[in-house]
């Protein structure tokens, strides 16, 4: 019998999903699309490998098993899966066609509805993934300053100016490893340290889980002005989360240019690229970015009535009350249990739990609550990605599993003996270096 959202007495049963990977293994590099929904982030023989139905909070796996999920396709749902009115909103316009020889008028009425709600976008582009806007944003900066060097400071895609960064940076020529460097999140000096004339832009999350210090991203803005670097906000994460209007609009700051993904279609394939219109001019006739489904229709029509949603139910004033319970009640549990080395931290529509390496292998405690998480139907990767579909009886039964699921690790910890409580091979890093990598010194 399949596992259900409820304390089950046995780790869910996952035959087809097995089979799946194993027909995976022989076609498709790394088995997956999506390195954070891959098999490398799971515990290996506990986590099914493939989901194939969802609504609302909940999916269903291959083998039929139910879970509450708290990845939400990793971002994009921020409504919950087969939202009715973004779902029909598709199928109205999938009646119509979907991709045309002609421009297509939602091109024109979903620009103004950004242009309405991002303080920035006083012009736009749409494309379909984030790697793509955050390139051609890089692009339009280096082409505004007739400079090559890019700053940047958090996660940006798969793309070559960012990659090279990073431990997987193989096929990439030196002469692009040479224009890209990092600098640490709320640590000025590093930018300061970094920036010199041959800087075209700084390109960063305005917020991953750590909160801005007070007047962090007021002094990158005006160490970019001064410096003639274009300040780019990545919102991948954080646009039409935690507000309407982003980052930006939240913490006051407006950049001159951004780009969003994710949370703007419900799932949808569509990325946004917002600026100021000195330089979203240049995309007329001097920058190069176009694509054939750049104005897919059935993309735009779900991220009109998503934004549409959004606006409505004040959907980011929802989460951020959901969230803030889990991320409070997680806490408490652990400070209840005296168990300093785990913690839930970020804002409250999306939080990630943590845990210290000095008290035992962090990516072991990781995947023994995950395990354990698993078994009791939840869908869990570490991380709280709110969506509004979640439900008080959701957050409740979650705390619950948590009540259950912490003592194990308390127990495992103390025994200094984690990983013979796991059933399988556990989660692995995305990447090897997070921060201080790759950064730039004056001479």
């Amino acid at each position: 019998m399949a596992n259900k959202v409820r304390f089950n007495e046995n780790y869910p049963e996952i035959t087809e999903s097995e089979k799946l990977i194993n027909r995976a293994d022989k076609l498709i590099p790394a088995f997956s699309q999506t390195l954070a929904k891959g098999p490398t982030q799971w515990v290996k023989g506990v986590a099914p490998n493939y989901l194939v139905r969802g609504k609302g909070s909940r999916v269903w796996d291959a083998d039929g098993n139910e879970f509450l999920d708290y990845n939400m396709g990793i971002g994009p749902l921020i409504l919950g899966y087969c939202n009715d009115r973004v779902d029909n909103a598709i199928k109205s316009q999938l009646e119509d066609g979907i991709t045309f020889s002609m421009m297509h008028p939602l091109e024109v009425i979903v620009a103004e509805k950004v242009n309405s709600i991002i303080p920035n976008a006083e012009s736009v582009r749409f494309s379909k993934t984030g790697a793509e806007v955050t390139t051609a944003a890089v692009r339009l900066a280096r082409a505004f300053t007739k400079r090559d060097k890019v700053l940047c400071c958090g996660y940006h895609g798969w793309h070559d100016w960012y990659i090279s960064v990073t431990d997987r940076n193989s096929g990439i020529p030196g002469n692009s490893k040479d224009l890209t460097y990092t600098f640490n999140y709320n640590d000025l000096d590093s930018l300061k340290d970094a920036l010199d004339e041959d800087v075209a832009c700084v390109i960063l999350e305005p917020m991953i889980f750590e909160m801005p210090k007070p007047g962090f991203l007021e002094s990158v803005q005006e160490l970019c002005r001064v410096n003639g670097s274009l300040l780019i906000f990545d919102e991948m994460w954080t646009g039409f989360r935690m507000a309407l209007g982003g980052a930006q609009q939240y913490f006051g700051i407006t950049p001159d240019l951004a780009v969003y993904s994710k949370a703007v279609a419900n799932g949808m394939p569509v990325s946004l690229l917002t600026g100021k219109e000195e330089y979203m001019n240049l995309l007329d006739k001097e920058v190069f970015f176009f694509s054939t489904f750049g104005g897919e229709a059935l993309s735009l029509a779900a991220a009109m009535e998503t934004m549409n949603i959004i606006e409505e139910e004040n959907v980011p004033d929802a989460i951020f009350k959901k969230g803030k319970l889990l991320k409070d009640g997680y806490n408490k549990i652990a400070e209840s249990l005296d168990m300093p080395y785990t913690k839930c931290t970020g804002y409250d529509a999306r939080t990630i739990i943590t845990f210290n390496s000095e008290y035992g292998n962090s990516l072991e405690m990781k995947s023994l609550v995950q395990q354990e998480m698993i078994k009791l139907g939840i869908l869990w990767g570490g991380f709280h990605n709110m969506c509004y579909a979640h439900t008080g009886d959701d957050i409740q039964y979650t705390l619950r599993a948590y009540d259950t699921v912490l003592p194990i690790l308390k127990k495992a910890v103390e025994e200094k003996n984690i990983s013979n409580y796991l059933k399988g091979k556990p989660v692995e890093p995305v990447f090897r270096k997070t921060t201080n990598f790759k950064q730039a010194e004056k001479v």
